[in-house]
């Protein structure tokens, strides 16, 4: 054990948010022996758990069904008349974020956290004040709040909804603008799309999931505009206002205007870092007002860490719960610190189909390092082809030129961030194409396209 206060400080560790970082965080450092609290002021769980990455994915397995819906009768199924209720699903998914929200209290509960639930601000040199008033003393304090959906400032902005409430709608719009070209904006543009609304994506430029490799991007491009979802490139907003028949009318630059019944913001996210005293106790933020850390987490203070999205490092849950484990054990528990590698790390969009990458894409490999070979697979999955569905899934391997090293993977189709899961172990390790091609295919499945590459 190590680093423990001997009563100098009321806590040995006071956490700042209690997200999917700030929770593996603090429950790790009680394991050590740390004397820990944590301070929330909405949930515990935070965005991923209670609205994001969870309920946005149940989401995503509801609107799968239109498709297998309309795909089984060519399978020998007949299914009358089926219909989709919106607040059934809706209600379901939220009584499963309310189930989540309970298992990561009684997580922190076990592990012997205090939780207070209500917002906390730094006020002093190791001080925290609730907001009740009451004020707390901790040998080390971690921030852990996350970030929030960003907002256009245009006129009229109130007037639409971020991913935060899209959960809680009572009805699926007729007509929905959503605003972004990233993950959000996709996912949420092909759940609508399945549920029955006319979905239009709004974006300032001409490009979709900028840091996806450009073969996917146009592939989806292509696809979404078959499932009948609309774009609109180079457009920002000038502003929103409430017709009489209760739409919402739209103006925006290089498009006419149109009426929609929803505006839904997908425009990134920003830190959640204002009103917590940090820069009154000296803690260095950045230009996005992001707390700048070192690769160990810590801040320009010694004894405040920061991890997850606040840092704007890289926005992904398993990348905070790495962050906050790493701190845990780096302060409380035994052996010399290890930082987390953020290279190399594997994501996915949960789009309609979904895409999943790890590494390098083929332009950033051709900038880094000029010779590389490109292996690519572009087929339609049996199930489509039976189906008579012909919408195509595409493989991409892109390798160093010199020694065939796999620097990066990047794959659009069925279940591919399932597959890409298996895959990225490869490329972490450094494994090369020679190795996929010496392992034996499992047939049929769409992941063998992998070892068959050419």
């Amino acid at each position: 054990m190590a680093d423990k206060t001997s009563g100098e400080y009321d806590y040995d560790l006071f956490t700042i948010g209690a997200g999917s970082g700030g929770v593996r965080a603090s429950r790790v450092a009680a394991a050590h022996g740390a004397k820990v609290a944590i301070a929330e002021e909405y949930r515990v769980g935070g965005t991923c758990v209670i609205r994001g990455c969870v309920p946005k994915k149940m989401l995503v397995y509801g609107a799968h069904f239109a498709e297998d819906l309309e795909d089984c009768a060519k399978f020998g199924w007949t299914v009358e008349k089926p219909q989709f209720e919106w607040t059934t699903l809706r209600d379901n998914v939220l009584a499963d974020v309310d189930r989540l929200n309970q298992a990561y209290t009684e997580t922190l509960e076990n592990h012997e956290v205090t939780i207070f639930d209500e917002r906390a601000e730094l006020t002093g040199p190791h001080e925290i004040t609730l907001a009740s008033g009451k004020i707390i003393t901790a040998k080390h304090i971690l921030i852990a709040v996350g970030a929030r959906p960003h907002v256009p400032g245009c006129d009229g902005h109130e007037m639409g909804i971020t991913s935060n409430e899209a959960f809680h709608l009572d009805a699926i719009p007729e007509r929905v603008l959503i605003a972004g070209g990233g993950y959000i904006a996709n996912e949420f543009a092909g759940i609508f799309n399945e549920f029955g609304s006319k979905v239009t994506i709004i974006n300032r430029t001409d490009t979709l999931l900028r840091s996806y490799d450009h073969a996917l991007r146009d592939r989806l491009l292509q696809i979404s505009m078959i499932k009948g979802i609309d774009f609109r490139f180079h457009a920002e907003f000038r502003g929103i206002e409430k017709t009489d028949s209760g739409c919402l009318k739209v103006s925006m630059t290089n498009h006419d205007d149109m009426e929609v019944d929803c505006v839904l913001f997908a425009t990134g996210r920003v830190p959640n870092t204002e009103g917590l005293g940090l820069e009154k106790v000296g803690v260095e933020l950045g230009k996005k007002g992001e707390i700048v850390v070192d690769r160990f987490s810590k801040t320009s203070i010694d004894h405040i860490h920061a991890v997850g999205d606040c840092t704007d490092r890289v926005q992904l849950t398993p990348v905070a719960i790495r962050e906050g484990q790493a701190f845990a054990d780096m302060i409380f528990g035994k052996g010399d610190p290890v930082a987390v590698d953020h290279n190399c790390i594997p994501s996915a969009v949960f789009s309609h189909p979904p895409i999943a990458a790890v590494g390098l894409t083929e332009s950033q490999a051709r900038e880094q390092l000029g010779s590389i070979k490109v292996y690519q697979s572009d087929f339609r999955p049996m199930k489509n082809v039976l189906a008579g569905r012909n919408e195509r899934s595409l493989y991409k391997m892109v390798c160093e030129g010199d020694n065939d090293r796999i620097v990066g993977i990047h794959m659009i189709g069925p279940e591919a961030p399932e597959i890409m899961q298996a895959a990225a172990v490869a490329v972490k390790a450094g494994l090369s194409k020679a190795d996929f091609d010496a392992t034996v295919a499992i047939h049929p499945t769409m992941a063998e396209e992998l070892v068959l590459l050419r």
